[in-house]
């Protein structure tokens, strides 16, 4: 039997986009042009294997609909669909239920593999998160929750690491894995030194989050795991070095 998948977004056009493709894939579709035809569509009594969520939307936006699909169906899975990502709107949406963000415009693709990747997933009751955390605990969270268009960053605390290395287990949605290496070079260290005053050695756990950061981007924005199977880390956003200033020394 065809997978059921309920398509909620305002663009007409990116609707009817998205079903050509998901039906070229054997996929069977159903639409709503807005958070509350979709909670409507949603809740008729019909059975819809994935939700694919648009977060800009007029009126209801996205994390509102989802947070009332789950408050129906707390084991639905719903992939959100944002051209407009954070770290910040990820959490959010990890903490209310979300299986995987992907990235519009998306491609074909992207778009199957992200389905494919939360097909494949037992369906989840959202987490309780605490108000006070690290910002980094965070992502570690959110990558082991949220797959980025379709790809999971797997725990990494089971390599061997040089000071300057950050190894990573990369899952794609067929579920071949592939071992990434993030390097953290110099010119990072250094900056965060001279713009908080202190030191942060390349083995300091901080760097973990930001080559985990780095590589969560690359997923995001890219689709795909880095052909070369290695990244650097050369340069820390601004907004970090709050985070750095306060960082444990060891």
């Amino acid at each position: 039997m065809s997978k059921r998948i309920l398509i909620i977004d305002d663009e007409e056009n990116i609707r009817r986009v998205t079903r050509l493709t998901l039906q070229a894939a054997g996929y069977e579709v159903g639409e709503a042009s807005d958070g509350e035809s979709g909670l409507e569509v949603f809740s008729d009594g019909s059975a819809w294997d994935a939700v694919l969520l648009d977060q800009r939307m007029p009126g209801m936006d996205g994390l509102e609909t989802l947070r009332r699909i789950k408050e129906r169906d707390s084991t639905a899975r719903v992939i959100m669909s944002t051209a407009y990502a954070s770290i910040e709107l990820a959490v959010d949406a990890m903490k209310l239920g979300a299986t995987d963000f992907v990235r519009k415009p998306m491609t074909p693709e992207i778009l199957r593999n992200s389905l494919i990747a939360a097909l494949s997933k037992e369906s989840r009751v959202p987490q309780q998160a605490s108000d006070q955390r690290v910002e980094a605990v965070s992502r570690k969270e959110l990558v082991q929750v949220i797959t980025m268009n379709g790809f999971t960053i797997l725990d990494s605390k089971d390599f061997k690491t040089e000071a300057h290395e950050r190894h990573f287990l990369v899952r794609s949605p067929s579920g071949t894995e592939h071992e990434v290496l993030v390097i953290i070079d110099d010119e990072a260290v250094g900056y965060v030194e001279r713009m908080t005053r202190r030191r942060l050695p390349p083995e300091n756990s901080f760097w973990s989050g930001q080559a985990e950061r780095l590589l969560s981007d690359y997923l995001w924005k890219e689709g795909r795991v880095p052909p070369t199977r290695k990244l650097t880390l050369k340069d820390v956003d601004r907004d970090e070095l709050p985070i750095a200033a306060r960082w444990q020394s060891k």
